[in-house]
């Protein structure tokens, strides 16, 4: 799992290292610092740190874990946020990130958890310091292979842009089947005349309206079937031949699904594997397919999107906008409670 978001205490996490949001003076301080100073042990902690400090905002430096389930604790001193510095303070907060996940590589870690740094007492806004730190363990990401945790204690450290999740939710209220229920289809007042002139029973225009037949066709491209070949081919076959068609590498496809290098080895290589729904769907996000044919991809796995399943709902609205940023999808399904794409 590349990338991920969790809501749970750091602390906790078993990973090869967590990331402090520390002071430049490597002092316990409160919020998630004073958390893991307490977790670690402070006199053990505190004693690593004295001899590392003081370091400079945008640093980041190595201690052992020490009482934590973690192995390493990497503190990294965020700024402390003013509006009047503003292109400074995300070139600061951005070095914090890429300093920490190079620590985490110098020392071997394949996994590294973080909090949301500065977005605390140092006053950042919790939607842009959410937009630095997803822009910045994605360029790491693309040429590193690192699993990396975002925890957020509660909902309100975690915060998407409102104008995004405006949208999200007005696309949901016109789309969402809430149950399976059959859904009649009113007539409209000019269909009303012409059965009434016609003396017909208006009730033949009463029409069921399943989950499956509610599909959005506006923007679409065209057909994967018309440039994948072979309908009863293996999905492994299928995709790579996709990802062909689209002249991207294995390489872009995985890291852009937010996928794991061994499961995408994993769907390459064996014929008769199939993902699952979320997997292809990140697949499918990675490959920038339309509607129409992330549904054929979906198909071809033995799943289908429904408007009565809200996840799916959330996903239709970015492909069918053209959004495939993947954290960013994340980020709305994390909103709803919803399992993440592609980890």
């Amino acid at each position: 799992m590349p990338f991920t978001i969790v809501r749970q205490d750091i602390t906790k996490m078993e990973v090869d290292a967590i990331v402090n949001a520390a002071n430049t003076d490597l002092k316990m301080g409160g919020g998630v610092c004073g958390a893991i100073f307490k977790a670690a042990g402070i006199r053990e902690l505190q004693a690593a740190c004295d001899k590392l400090a003081p370091i400079k905002t945008g640093e980041a430096v190595i201690t052992p874990g020490f009482s934590l389930p973690a192995k390493f604790i990497i503190h990294a001193a965020g700024p402390i946020y003013s509006q009047w510095t503003k292109e400074q303070n995300q070139q600061l907060l951005y070095s914090c990130y890429i300093n920490s996940l190079k620590r985490a590589v110098e020392n071997n870690c394949e996994t590294i958890a973080f909090p949301l740094i500065s977005s605390g007492i140092y006053g950042y806004p919790k939607e842009d310091a959410l937009k630095v730190a997803t822009s910045a363990i994605h360029d790491f990401l693309i040429d590193n292979d690192l699993d990396v945790t975002l925890c957020v204690f509660d909902k309100a450290t975690f915060t998407v842009s409102h104008e995004l999740m405006g949208h999200v939710e007005s696309y949901i209220d016109e789309h969402y089947v809430k149950t399976h229920e059959i859904k009649r289809k009113q007539p409209t007042d000019k269909v009303r005349n012409i059965l009434w002139e016609a003396n017909k029973d208006i009730s033949d225009y009463n029409t069921p309206i399943f989950p499956e037949m509610l599909t959005s066709t506006v923007g679409e491209a065209a057909s994967l079937s018309d440039f994948v070949g072979n309908l009863d081919e293996p999905f492994s076959q299928m995709l790579l031949r996709l990802i062909e068609a689209k002249g991207m590498t294995d390489v872009q496809v995985y890291k852009d699904a937010n996928l794991d290098r061994k499961l995408f080895s994993k769907i390459r290589s064996n014929k008769g594997y199939m993902p699952s729904k979320r997997t292809v769907i990140a697949l499918a996000i990675a490959l920038k397919l339309s509607r129409k044919e992330t549904e054929e991809l979906l198909e071809r796995a033995g799943f289908a999107l429904s408007h009565a399943v809200k996840f799916d709902v959330i996903v239709e609205y970015f492909i069918i906008n053209g959004k495939y940023d993947i954290y960013e999808i994340n980020e709305v399904l994390f909103q709803y409670d919803l399992p993440l794409l592609g980890v």
